[in-house]
């Protein structure tokens, strides 16, 4: 007898162990680009190289049901050269049946615009100037593009007719059960190198905050993980894919960062829903470079 039951209990944890790493969960990352030289004359370089292919290969080691890159996949869109390395992970990743999204950041559009969207649509064929969105286990992502001193006014108020419109289609669809809005310009951010964007403060955070489903807003160019609230609602910088290090203002500059202390130079995030919330680990790769550990967590949605 008592063995039976000792059985049961090991057949009941591995049951139970199993439907957790079975559960669909989302992965993202931003500003993935190989550090362009002028950077390097301002900010300190650290085997970038090494850690954006270490991300990668983490993330398809998890083998998320999706994965999403919020702009600056590349140092420079426009260039063939810039793409090599990327081509290889994104192919990795593909052969093993994770799709792979993104939006525009300001290195793809960078000194010739056209050819860097052209570039970075054979990559992503699924992104849309206008915005577009991806549905993983009732979690609905809407890509933005916050390019907006490339986008011509009417391509502006396009795509912020759009979203306006799908968030709200959104929030009255029964199947969607939480919304992440994600673009490349942080709303907020402490960076002492970039400054928070204003135009995607007043254009993309208050539909989100209106939303009864918006959980979770996810930005980069800031290349750090930052965590701020507003209404009650979660922001995340999480700009540490590979680009250079960026220091952060002594002071909060833009509003309290609720992660002070977690200031890594590499990582990228998982999400999964849980009900009603989002179970957000963010995943860092450590100082030596061995491996990732699970070095923030944190909960979002209603």
């Amino acid at each position: 007898m008592k063995l039976l039951f000792y059985v049961s209990l090991v057949l009941l944890f591995a049951s139970t162990t199993a439907e957790a790493q079975n559960k669909p969960f989302i992965a993202f990352a931003s500003d993935t680009q190989e550090p362009m030289w002028v950077e390097k004359l301002f900010l300190k370089s650290n085997n970038n190289l090494l850690a954006t292919k270490m991300i990668f290969k983490d993330v398809d080691s998890l083998r998320p049901k999706a994965f999403f890159i919020l702009g600056d996949v590349v140092s420079v869109g426009r260039n063939k050269k810039a793409w090599k390395n990327i081509d290889t992970y994104l192919a990795k990743l593909v052969k093993d049946s994770i799709p792979v999204y993104a939006t525009l950041g300001n290195h793809e559009v960078m000194f010739n615009a056209k050819k860097g969207i052209t570039n970075f649509r054979k990559r992503f064929p699924a992104y849309d100037p206008s915005g577009y969105t991806e549905i993983v286990d009732s979690v609905a992502v809407i890509l933005l593009n916050s390019n907006f001193s490339k986008m011509q006014v009417a391509e502006i108020a396009q795509q912020n007719k759009w979203y306006a419109d799908k968030i709200s289609a959104l929030d009255a669809d029964p199947a969607i059960k939480l919304i992440i809005v994600s673009c490349h310009h942080s709303p907020y951010t402490n960076s002492s190198i970039v400054s928070p964007s204003a135009i995607v403060a007043d254009s993309f955070v208050p539909p989100f905050i209106k939303s009864k489903k918006g959980a979770l807003f996810l930005s980069g160019h800031s290349h750090n993980f930052e965590r701020f609230k507003m209404q009650g609602k979660t922001f995340l910088v999480i700009g540490g894919g590979g680009g250079l290090h960026q220091p952060l203002s002594k002071k909060d500059r833009q509003m309290k960062d609720l992660a002070p202390d977690y200031k890594p130079d590499f990582h990228y995030l998982t999400v999964s829903r849980d009900g009603d919330k989002l179970k957000i680990l963010s995943r860092r790769l450590k100082p030596d470079f061995s491996g990732f550990d699970d070095g923030y967590k944190l909960e979002a949605g209603k």
